[in-house]
């Protein structure tokens, strides 16, 4: 499945994803600036998951109800790159074929998936 990486993520998680294999959009290359309801919206048009460490998605999917295709919201103590890179890695390792149409919480030890 194809991932859209939210402008927060960053251009090196992008790149990574790509190099591995991934299809992925990225805002920050391809859209940024845009708000995040766009960003929803571009990922449900384009049947792909959504990459972000932006709180704003878990309201807009459980509050709001939004449409969505899944979503991995990383919610990390250290938001650097490589980090994020590392935990992507063992998220989709070992959870890859759960994770469309699901909302995925993400940390440096620990993961929850919801529906």
């Amino acid at each position: 499945m194809t991932q859209t990486l939210d402008e927060c993520a960053g251009p090196r998680v992008a790149e990574w994803l790509r190099t591995n294999g991934h299809e992925t959009i990225s805002i920050y290359d391809e859209f940024r600036g845009v708000s995040d309801e766009d960003v929803l919206a571009k990922a449900v048009m384009t049947e792909s998951i959504l990459i972000t460490n932006d709180k704003d998605f878990g309201e807009m999917i459980f509050r709001e109800r939004r449409q969505h295709r899944g979503v991995i919201f990383l919610r990390l103590a250290d938001e650097r790159s490589a980090n994020k890179i590392a935990v992507l890695r063992s998220l989709l390792n070992a959870h890859a074929e759960r994770l469309t149409d699901k909302f995925a919480t993400v940390a440096e030890t620990k993961v929850r998936i919801t529906k």
